[in-house]
């Protein structure tokens, strides 16, 4: 699962990312304007997001976002604890606020949180497709009960998928969220890592599952 951390204090966000990247992959910026861009790609889980931020404030981010239809969860950081700040914030789009100081474990419950609240985790942080189950990167993956064996890319990728399932994802869309914007392979890497998971799947009956939209990306849905 990919998280988006905008914050424009160096050693708080470098404590975030600290945080996190045990459990998620982390993306990062300092400044309002790219991390808007960055959010506006639309391949985060999460975006933990400083309200006061130089170029564009959190708020004109979230507000711009919400009405470009992104509904990625946004948790607001904010040392401003008045109940204006966190009733405006919350109305213009925030699923969630955390006033600064805060605790690790406070915000990664947090988060937690969101990714249930959203669908993108059952109770026991488990992703379901049908018969296939993914439990974490640190699991193998299990089909109709039995193990496969993914690479950390394959498993992100049809992580992805399933998250998104019944939805047309591009394959800029998907190379983004799996390899990353600094990748330095290209976008056709989503084909060939589609192809190894459709083998590995086929096994069981699911390799049709990903299903590819021609001149655009793939879906996972049933027949």
């Amino acid at each position: 699962m990919r998280i988006l951390v905008v914050e424009d204090h160096e050693e708080v966000l470098n404590s975030i990312v600290e945080l996190l990247l045990p459990d998620f992959t982390v993306d990062k910026a300092v400044e309002g304007e790219e991390g808007f861009f960055m959010a506006m790609q639309n391949i985060y889980d999460v975006i933990v997001l400083d309200v006061m931020l130089p170029e564009k404030n959190g708020f004109e981010i979230v507000t711009d976002l919400r009405s470009e239809g992104i509904h990625t969860p946004v948790l607001f950081l904010t040392a401003k604890d008045s109940l204006e700040d966190r009733v405006e914030g919350l109305n213009l789009g925030a699923d969630d606020y955390l006033v600064k100081p805060f605790q690790g474990p406070e915000l990664l419950a947090r988060i937690y949180a969101l990714l249930r609240r959203s669908g993108n985790l059952t109770i026991d942080s488990s992703l379901k497709y049908d018969g296939i189950l993914l439990r974490g990167k640190e699991h193998p993956v299990e089909v109709n009960n039995e193990t496969i064996h993914l690479t950390i890319k394959q498993y992100e990728l049809l992580e992805y998928l399933i998250q998104n399932q019944g939805k047309i994802l591009m394959k800029e869309q998907i190379f983004d969220r799996v390899w990353g914007f600094d990748s330095d392979t290209t976008v056709a890497i989503v084909e060939v890592y589609v192809h190894q998971i459709r083998k590995k799947l086929e096994p069981f009956n699911y390799g049709a599952a990903i299903k590819t939209v021609r001149g655009i990306g793939y879906i996972m849905k049933e027949d």
